[in-house]
């Protein structure tokens, strides 16, 4: 599991306590994998794109929404931790947590094409339509080229003047950077040319809706369907997946 003495340390770090205000409502729930270790969502094309972590059981895959049913899944190495996705034009791209070791696949069928490496720890992605968005567990956010995964420019998401650290799973929603906070129910809504937090979602609601005990069952798993403004959201290990309406 990650760090647990960074989830203690961590938890003094935010300066001021986080204000939850943006106001949002419980749309419909649909059945989620409970063994889905989830680390990174998005949605496309009518599906989600899923992938999982946890050394021995990582794997990418394709999931119905409706259903939760698993249409295609691609299983990683057994020696690597699973971390986060984003697809670009025809392909997804996935990172892993400690190995800096990342790759790229065929989104048509999860086919290897290539990887690539990166400094540092993996943990979630999204993209904005120019760049892919890459968070590492600290409070720093990298923007990376697409075609070649290099970086490009970094940004310190911060709230109130200090930064905030354990930026988890991403979504480009609205044009801001959304991230899970890990070890937290709260969604940070990031402006992505200044790395300021532009308010709060708290989704606690829906961690005791999903039902789950396990102190690793953290909420984490944003995904957004631009065509029709829903936003979903799940965590590790929960049997459900929530389509939320949030105001603008």
């Amino acid at each position: 599991m990650k760090r647990i003495l960074l989830a203690l340390v961590s938890a003094f770090v935010l300066a001021a306590p986080a204000q939850a205000d943006t106001p949002w409502k419980l749309v419909k729930t649909y059945p989620h994998d409970p063994t889905a270790f989830t680390e990174g969502l998005f949605y496309l094309d009518g599906a989600l794109y899923e992938s999982t972590g946890l050394e021995g059981q990582s794997d990418i895959r394709k999931v119905a929404l409706k259903t939760g049913k698993i249409l295609q899944r691609r299983v990683i190495d057994r020696r690597y931790f699973g971390e986060g996705i984003v697809n670009w034009k025809d392909r997804l791209v996935s990172l892993t947590w400690r190995h800096r070791q990342g790759f790229v696949w065929n989104l048509a069928d999860l086919a290897p094409l290539s990887d690539f490496r990166y400094e540092g720890e993996g943990w979630g992605m999204t993209q904005d339509g120019r760049h892919i968005v890459m968070s590492d567990g600290s409070a720093q956010l990298r923007f990376l080229e697409p075609d070649t995964l290099t970086e490009s420019r970094r940004i310190t998401v911060t709230w109130n003047g200090r930064a905030v650290d354990r930026l988890n799973e991403l979504e480009w929603v609205r044009g801001e950077i959304w991230a899970n906070i890990w070890y937290d129910t709260k969604i940070a809504r990031i402006d992505p040319a200044t790395g300021a937090v532009i308010d709060w979602i708290d989704i606690a609601p829906l961690m005791k809706e999903a039902g789950v005990k396990d102190s690793e069952a953290v909420a984490n798993g944003i995904a957004y369907d631009a065509a029709t403004d829903r936003v979903f959201v799940t965590g590790k290990n929960w049997p459900k997946l929530f389509e939320i309406k949030v105001a603008r």
